[in-house]
């Protein structure tokens, strides 16, 4: 039976270390020489992953341990790209999460945790940085298990030195380990002074295990001592079937704990017959691949990364994805950080790029039978919390930007591009500031545009507080046919989200009937914009009376009075601006409630109430009224109040009047400054 080909997503917290223990996964490996940030060869290769010191995109490398082969995908840890991670999460075995034991990151990891269980994905926990906290690894059980609604089981318990943690002790192997910089950890005598520590913490592993292990329990009751295997068998059971997650620890920066987690990795993680098994694919049939993303790149034009879930795919073959597209396989590769290796084929099990499937997006599942595979795995777009207008700053680049950033949301389907003709805005929407950053910093490097950024624009709209009444006349002489019309309107405002209305009271022929429709033309185009430079919305206009002359009238002279009557009538009627105002709903935990409704409030927003999360203990839900004006920046001040978890939705509700220094502020005047 040939080996199996697993794949594993690294996860967790932003600034976990998610990218060092990957690093330090390959060099114990034997795939990379060194490991860190300043030799990285494998991960956060992107100009803006560098740049800003963080992950900003997906990285996958495939290494051999112990005769098996393992593709590591390290994963965003930031919530501005966790649509990337739950792109990633379908096609993969399980998943390793990176964290630390850190109370202040706690609301970071339960949201990665909430969608590995979302997503069924088996998991270990890696604490990380443990060297340095040797005091909070006694506590991290109850530390951390509030993040988690599976039960959390302690596999390690850190060997200590004073106050810094030099080793673990093994619980199931009933060793002691001493770690060694970048290399494998030396295997020393039991401390005496840990012994009875050690039988306290193997025996409640032991009793979590024996949950759902009746012939376990029966040798706890009878104090015998379990076999080696049969402990080993329930750790892998209970990882599995997702009743539990193991806790490790070890630190990447200095390489300690990788190999015991290699070989739990090894011995315990499910592979591709599970994985089969949890997406419901059988395993006979046409060759099937699940895209996990995809990449445009320069000359080598668009790649989309994808596990091979049956069968083998070659080059040169044509694939039919769920989408319904069709497409020839150019080449494949296999993948290692920005670079790869060409191969002929993908087999079962294995990660590859997959070049030119240009109708093909992330998400979707790959046939290389003819008809249309059914997709595996849901992954619907994010609604966006921050949005940009863009300009370019060389008008010459006008016709390319749209291209590039139709690449960059097929990359990324959590961008939303938006052309506002009303507005004459291309706004760009997405998940936070650096989401949006990321975007724009792509467009330079990799395609060569420079943008300007601003605050996206509102679309305002008008209207009028009362009646009013205006009569015009058009009349022009012009040498031959002159341009007469005449007409007597009344206008009133409607209802909040009528709109328009047009009534014809005219009585005796005073207008004739072809051009009762002329002023009824004009009227709407009238309201494109009106006296305060913004469409008009919930409006009657009644047309009383008029004029004609039977040889100068015509259409295009009754529109004309018509936008002459009206400037006069609107006028009067009292104008005002109305300014979008949005149903949002915000997501924080409780301790951040009071500086959510804080932000709220600030805002000229309404507290419509709050409560309970459902489903997430310790989490409320705000509920509010907010001008979109006010919007812009929500999202950082709630992110910054909030550890970097808060979120929101937003949709429109209804339109409001708008008045005072906001209202100033909309039709670009001046504030008034105090006399004196």
């Amino acid at each position: 039976m040939a080996a199996q080909h697993r794949c594993i997503a690294i996860v967790g917290p932003f600034q976990g270390g998610k990218t060092a223990l990957l690093e330090a996964i390959l060099h114990r490996t034997g795939a990379i020489d060194r490991p860190g940030r300043t030799g990285a060869r494998l991960g956060d290769t992107s100009p803006e992953a560098r740049s800003h010191g963080m992950s900003v995109e997906p990285a996958f490398a495939t290494t051999r341990f112990l005769g098996e082969a393992f593709t590591f995908v390290d994963c965003p840890g930031s919530i501005e790209f966790a649509h990337d991670l739950r792109a990633v999460l379908p096609a993969c075995d399980a998943a390793i999460v990176v964290c630390e034991a850190d109370a202040r990151k706690l609301p970071a990891l339960e949201l990665i945790l909430r969608d590995l269980e979302a997503a069924g994905i088996p998991r270990l926990l890696f604490i990380n940085k443990a060297e340095t906290a040797a005091g909070s690894l006694r506590d991290a059980l109850a530390l951390l298990q509030p993040a988690s609604r599976v039960p959390l089981l302690m596999r390690q318990i850190p060997l200590t030195e004073g106050e810094a943690a030099v080793g673990v002790i093994d619980l199931a192997l009933e060793r002691a380990f001493v770690w060694r910089e970048q290399a494998r950890s030396e295997v020393v005598a039991l401390p005496d002074g840990e012994r009875a520590r050690e039988k306290a913490e193997r025996y409640t592993m032991l009793e979590r295990l024996a949950d759902h292990d009746d012939a376990l329990m029966e040798d706890l009751i009878a104090e015998v001592e379990p076999q080696a295997d049969r402990v080993f068998s329930d750790l892998a059971r209970e990882l599995r079937e997702g009743r539990a997650v193991s806790v490790l620890f070890g630190s990447a920066e200095h390489g300690h704990g990788i190999t015991r987690l290699l070989k739990a990795l090894r011995h315990e993680a499910p592979g591709l017959a599970q994985t089969r098994a949890r997406l419901g694919v059988a395993e006979e049939g046409a060759p099937l691949v699940q895209v996990m993303k995809t990449l445009h790149g320069g000359v080598s034009g668009k790649l989309s990364v994808g596990r091979v879930l049956r069968g083998a795919v070659h080059e040169g073959e044509t694939v039919t994805g769920s989408g319904g597209g069709t497409a020839r396989v150019a080449a494949l590769t296999r993948l290692a950080g920005a670079g790869g290796t060409r191969v002929p084929e993908a087999r079962a099990g294995e990660v590859a790029g997959f070049a030119r499937l240009d109708p093909i997006a992330t998400a979707e599942t790959l046939s290389t039978g003819q008809a249309a595979p059914d997709a595996l795995a849901a992954l619907p777009a994010p609604e966006p919390v921050h949005a940009l207008a863009l300009r370019v700053r060389d008008r010459k680049d006008d016709v390319r930007l749209s291209a590039a950033l139709a690449k960059l949301a097929d990359e990324d389907p959590a961008l939303l591009v938006e052309h506002r003709a009303e507005l004459g805005d291309l706004r760009l929407s997405g998940q936070g500031e650096m989401h949006l950053r990321v975007a724009v910093e792509r467009l330079a490097s990799r395609f060569g545009i420079a943008v300007e950024t601003e605050r996206a624009r509102v679309a305002y709209r008008e209207t009028i507080r009362g009646p009013a009444e205006a009569r015009a006349r058009h009349k022009k002489q012009t040498g031959g046919h002159g341009q007469f019309a005449d007409v007597a309107l009344a206008v009133r405002p409607l209802p909040r989200g009528e709109g328009f209305g047009f009534e014809d009271e005219v009585v005796g022929g005073a207008v004739p009937r072809a051009y009762i429709a002329s002023v009824e033309a004009g009227a709407r185009a009238f309201t494109a914009k009106g006296p305060l430079g913004f469409p008009v919305v919930d409006i009657a206009v009644t047309l009383k009376d008029g004029a004609a002359h039977a040889v100068d009238s015509s259409d295009a002279a009754f529109q004309a009075a018509t936008r002459l009557a009206l400037e006069e009538a609107l006028a009067k009627a009292g104008p005002v601006l109305l300014e979008p105002i949005l149903a949002v709903t915000l997501a924080v935990p409780s301790g951040a409630t009071a500086k959510a409704t804080g932000l709220v409030t600030a805002r000229r927003g309404q507290i419509l109430g709050f409560d309970a999360r459902p489903g997430w203990s310790g989490w409320d839900m705000v509920e509010a009224l907010i001008p979109e004006a006010e919007m812009t920046d929500l999202i950082v001040e709630l992110r910054s109040a909030t550890a970097g978890i808060g979120t929101f939705t937003a949709r429109f509700d209804h339109h409001a009047e708008v008045t005072g220094r906001a209202a100033d502020a909309a039709l670009g005047r001046p504030p008034l400054r105090k006399a004196g």
